[in-house]
């Protein structure tokens, strides 16, 4: 008869974090992420809690994850500890612990309820090498349609939804030598990301490719649509 694996005692502590990916480390994946994060966390020696099971894992939650290639401001996860913890100690000795570029910004003690569930809406910066009134013709063009497809290739092969829908709010502005796109999308499922919003754009505009947009989220956290604005998931 096959030895049941040891039972994992509950963690003690549920401790939320924001995070930031900076600069070239807007181009590691989630996967990469996730490796460094275990990484830091045994670097710092921070106690953690571990699932019950054959292969025990460290008790991490992560939610909303950006694209690979996005910069964040507003990245989120949550740790279960074996041992109680100083959420500000922890953060100063796990951001040392993080390459740079990594950076965390806040710990918190978890609120009730899921930490995903307040993720509802995400702000979106994308930087353009494009001149302003052509992204600004596509924009106009864009929100005054009911749906825009758009196709994008998943794991589960090509696939076709609507990127209009997820979006509350779309601005456009000069920038530099180029063009500063703000948008606000609603966390969705499919999920729309800020790429199918430039498909989008550039099937009604139509827009020049033009060089690589530099996109960063600002924020992501509750929504309130009548005023447009998103909250801190961590506080409000």
């Amino acid at each position: 008869m096959r030895e049941q694996p040891e039972q994992q005692a509950p963690p003690v502590q549920r401790l939320r974090v924001r995070y930031a990916k900076r600069g070239r480390l807007r181009f590691t994946s989630h996967r990469d992420f996730s490796r460094a994060f275990e990484r830091a966390l045994v670097r710092a020696r921070i106690p953690m809690a571990y699932s019950s099971g054959y292969n025990p894992h460290p008790r991490i939650s992560y939610a909303g994850a950006s694209p690979t290639g996005a910069a964040s401001e507003a990245e989120y996860l949550e740790i279960g500890l074996a041992e109680t913890v100083e959420p500000a100690r922890l953060a100063e000795e796990l951001d040392r612990a993080l390459p740079d570029g990594l950076d965390v910004l806040c710990v918190v003690e978890a609120a009730p309820g899921s930490l995903a569930d307040r993720l509802e809406a995400s702000r979106w910066q994308i930087d353009l090498p494009l001149p302003p009134d052509a992204v600004r013709a596509a924009a106009e063009a864009f929100l005054g349609r009911s749906s825009v497809t758009v196709e994008r290739m998943t794991k589960k092969g090509l696939r076709s939804f609507d990127s209009r829908a997820a979006v509350l709010g779309l601005e456009v502005a000069a920038y530099d030598a180029g063009t500063r796109v703000t948008v606000l999308l609603r966390h969705a499922e499919p999920a729309v990301r800020p790429d199918d919003v430039l498909a989008g754009l550039r099937s009604v505009g139509p827009l020049e490719e033009g060089g690589a947009p530099l996109v960063t989220r600002l924020e992501q956290g509750p929504l309130d649509e009548s005023a447009g604005t998103i909250g801190d998931p961590l506080f409000d």
